[in-house]
């Protein structure tokens, strides 16, 4: 089953359970300044989860297209990208854990085809300071699943990751307990975290097991909450049933909530039982159509090219919710996921334009299920392709002057420098600084700052003298 089977498998999976299926929210949140870009499923739905009523009732299902430019430094192993779908269902104030619980195991097993015996689950360890126990009702709901389809499963009370690098998994454990750091969910990011008044709660994480041969040793021992390549995190299913009084302590909930989220790049990387979110059927064509650009394969050119497909698949989905390259805010990480890709391209030979050669692959992918992408699919390319031309000077001329500054250490204003002057991106300068083993002042930043405050003033200064008539002014 391939990522647009997996998707549409899943909507209709919920819509038989009795979901509405809700259209996606634009990549760029409405009315909420509090984030630049939509990250998660649920926060479009926060106020629905926060006790409003939902005109579409209690049980909502979608998939939807998401940004997290905070893992744009990540980008390149084999399972983060910037951009990404989540398959989302809710229930508020309707089903609980066993249901919610049995759904998705059900559309895994029986729906995706995922052998049970690669799935492995955590739950909430508790917190007996705070009153919270430990979640053995999710727990046993697991072991009774995994029971029914002759799985034993045993259950471990693992703790923290840090205590999970240090024991690992033995034979039969499938259901393991986690601190707040891992199965803790709160609008806070922690048990501590959590504001006055708020809903929150135990999750339940569901792991995909792609073997041994893809435990990296250098993180420890190998278990579901480590980042070793073994397991693979594909979903989470939070379980809201507390709110937080002004005290400080946690009270049960009368009206109860799930919010599901599932990764479906990651959903469809354990359907083909490949740990390489790039080999999936949403981002392997744009990988080929690189081989074929560039005539390298992507073995001896993995990481460069899962920039650029990761970031042109990205790029190309802002672009069709209206975004456009600028130097602020929303546009500002459109830019830089742009010229990230360009520069790798050049790595990789392309020294001429190819954003023409491959937003069109990408359109093609996703315009079945998002009429959208169809409707803008001209205007989006003409926009990327016309960013790309700019760029491309820039970059060159860049790229020189970086490579001037070989044994020496660049200084906050160096990189000021060819930012002003030669419109060079300082997070280029850094990573073509680093590529090449060049030194940056640890204190580069501050620097980089006093002369942008430095440029800030004298541009104050001279629009103070033109207002006054004075050359430069509009009435001189």
């Amino acid at each position: 089953m391939d990522a647009h089977q997996i998707r549409n498998s899943y909507l209709a999976y919920l819509k038989d359970r009795g979901h509405v299926i809700i259209p996606r929210a634009k990549l760029v949140p409405q009315g909420d300044r509090s984030t630049l870009f939509t990250g998660s499923g649920m926060q479009a739905l926060l106020p629905y989860l926060l006790g409003e009523e939902h005109p579409a009732g209690v049980r909502l299902a979608d998939s939807q297209p998401c940004v997290r430019a905070q893992d744009i430094d990540d980008v390149g192993d084999n399972r983060h990208t910037t951009f990404f779908e989540m398959l989302g269902n809710w229930s508020l104030g309707d089903y609980f854990k066993e249901e919610q619980i049995r759904q998705f195991f059900g559309f895994l097993v029986d729906v995706v085809g995922l052998d049970p015996n690669k799935l492995y689950v955590t739950a909430y360890i508790g917190d007996e300071s705070r009153g919270i126990p430990r979640d053995e009702e999710a727990a046993h709901i697991w072991q009774t699943v995994f029971h029914e389809r002759g799985i034993e499963a045993e259950i471990v009370a693992m703790g923290s990751q840090a205590d999970g690098d240090a024991r690992g998994v033995n034979p039969g454990e499938r259901i393991f307990y986690y601190d707040g750091g891992e199965n803790w969910w709160s609008r806070g990011g922690s048990l501590e975290g959590t504001p006055i008044g708020d809903p929150c709660g135990p999750d339940s994480e569901v792991f995909y097991d792609f073997g041994p041969e893809h435990h990296d040793p250098s993180f420890g021992k190998a278990h579901p909450a480590s980042d070793s390549g073994q397991f693979m995190e594909i979903g989470n299913e939070v379980f809201m049933q507390y709110h937080r009084l002004e005290d400080g302590s946690f009270e049960e909930l009368t009206r109860r909530n799930v919010d599901f989220g599932g990764g479906l790049e990651r959903i469809a990387a354990a359907a083909i039982d490949s740990p390489d979110v790039f080999r999936i059927s949403l981002m392997w064509p744009i990988v080929a159509k690189l081989q074929d650009l560039t005539g390298r394969s992507y073995e001896d050119e993995t990481v460069a090219m899962r920039i650029i497909a990761d970031h042109l698949r990205g790029a190309t989905f802002l672009a069709v919710d209206g975004v456009r390259p600028s130097n602020k805010e929303q546009g500002y990480v459109m830019r830089r996921l742009l010229r990230r890709a360009i520069r790798q391209a050049l790595a990789l030979g392309l020294s001429e334009n190819f954003f023409g050669e491959i937003v069109p692959v990408i359109a093609d992918l996703y315009q079945d299920d998002y009429p959208e992408v169809a409707e803008h699919r001209d205007e989006v390319i003409a926009v990327l392709v016309k960013e790309e031309t700019s760029f491309r000077r820039t970059l060159e001329a860049g790229l020189e002057m970086v490579a001037e500054y070989a044994g020496t250490t660049m200084t906050g204003r160096d990189v000021f420098r060819l930012s002003d002057t030669n419109g060079f991106p300082k997070e280029l300068t850094l990573e073509e600084a680093g590529r090449l083993g060049i030194a940056v002042d640890p204190e580069w930043e501050s620097e980089f700052e006093a002369a942008l405050e430095e440029q800030r003033a004298r541009s104050r200064g001279a629009t103070t003298l033109g207002a006054a008539g004075l050359p430069g002014g509009a009435s001189a």
